[in-house]
């Protein structure tokens, strides 16, 4: 393993306990801003990797963008399918903390058009 993409690895394992210890101990220990946005960016990237295609766009600002999943593919304007969501929350999704179901009933994340629905893609890691 190359060292970049060991660095990479521990960034998000840093970031997922850092989410972890806040849960089980009812903390509010603080996120490094560096290290969410590297976790957010990989976390997007590996969905984009898991699903590959221009249907559906990702959003996670400030943080990532990504564009994923068979389909047509938009070119201009705002796409007809959208995921918005936090960080933490996509955080959460990415490595089964949260089901995406949950996440859309408490309104952590929105979802519009008819392939916006993420479920059977999550978690990419868990």
């Amino acid at each position: 393993m190359r060292l970049g993409d060991l660095l990479v690895t521990r960034t998000v394992e840093l970031v997922v306990h850092t989410y972890d210890l806040n849960a089980a101990a009812g903390l509010d220990i603080p996120y490094d801003r560096q290290a969410l946005a590297a976790c957010t960016r990989l976390l997007a990237d590996a969905l984009a990797e898991k699903a590959p295609g221009g249907s559906v766009e990702v959003r996670v600002p400030p943080f990532a963008v990504v564009q994923c999943v068979q389909g047509p593919k938009h070119t201009r304007g705002t796409p007809p399918n959208v995921v918005e969501t936090d960080p933490v929350t996509w955080l959460r999704l990415a490595t089964g903390r949260t089901e995406w179901a949950q996440a859309l009933d408490e309104a952590k994340v929105s979802a519009s058009g008819e392939r916006a629905d993420l479920a059977g893609l999550l978690p990419l890691m868990g």
